[in-house]
């Protein structure tokens, strides 16, 4: 069984992002980039599905930049054996994204899609679930432990009640969630290796996908700053700067 998994090349976790001066977008001269946490968990999840038996071939795949191939050797250093770049300098939104995906499910035609539930740069959530709907497949999102057999898919995922457990016919798109798996580290054989395995490059034109953006960003800011928290001697003082100041009461 094949096993698709969408990467995005963000803005690493450990940098502090800073708005462009003109508030069109954030900065990203300069900056050290990387694969995007969720989706490192979605790579490691299909490795330990194929040291299972349960999967036969990992295909990463990345849409966007010509440096996105950086994050494709990544996600083969991890274990994918091969990767395909969806090159483009158009800004993805993340149905233009899905679409893509949805092309290129068509195209491979894998068992699973394991994708990250979110990216961290614009939060949006979205494109797992798009993907679904346009390839019309069963999904599970925010999946916390994934089973996979006799073409079913065991997926448990947190809801605000507690655990859920899906069972999807197979093929079928997860999105991962924090508590899924905890990433491998790589190691320089395997980087070495992951140079070696084969990476094909595409356009969104070769897929029929029409990638321009539907939505316009019309300012980018930095949230407030906020002020310094105060004491207060007694509870009669902090309810009424609840009340008089905070006006929350």
């Amino acid at each position: 069984m094949k096993v698709l998994v969408p990467v995005k090349r963000v803005v690493d976790y450990n940098v502090k992002v800073r708005v462009k001066s003109d508030g069109t977008g954030v900065d990203i001269a300069n900056v050290k980039m990387s694969m995007n946490p969720f989706d490192e968990i979605a790579v490691e999840e299909a490795v330990r599905l194929k040291e299972k038996g349960a999967v036969t071939e990992i295909i990463a795949v990345s849409c966007g930049v010509t440096q996105c191939q950086e994050t494709l050797r990544t996600a083969m250093a991890i274990g994918a054996d091969r990767a395909i770049l969806v090159e483009t300098d158009v800004e993805l939104q993340p149905l233009a994204v899905a679409k893509l995906l949805a092309a290129l499910v068509a195209k491979e035609q894998p068992g699973l899609v394991i994708l990250g539930k979110q990216a961290i740069d614009d939060d949006c959530n979205q494109t797992g679930q798009m993907l679904a709907a346009l390839a019309d497949l069963p999904q599970g999102t925010f999946a916390s432990k994934v089973e996979v057999a006799d073409g079913m898919a065991m997926v448990t995922r947190e809801v605000d009640g507690g655990m859920e457990v899906l069972k999807l016919s197979l093929p079928a798109v997860i999105t991962t969630d924090l508590r899924l798996n905890e990433p491998r580290y790589v190691t320089l054989p395997n980087i070495m290796k992951a140079k070696k395995k084969p990476l094909e490059v595409v356009k969104p034109a070769d897929l029929g996908v029409d990638v321009a953006p539907r939505i316009k960003t019309l300012k980018v800011s930095e949230p407030p700053v906020r002020g310094a928290g105060v004491k207060v001697p007694d509870v009669a003082t902090l309810v009424a700067k609840l009340k008089n100041e905070a006006k929350v009461i």
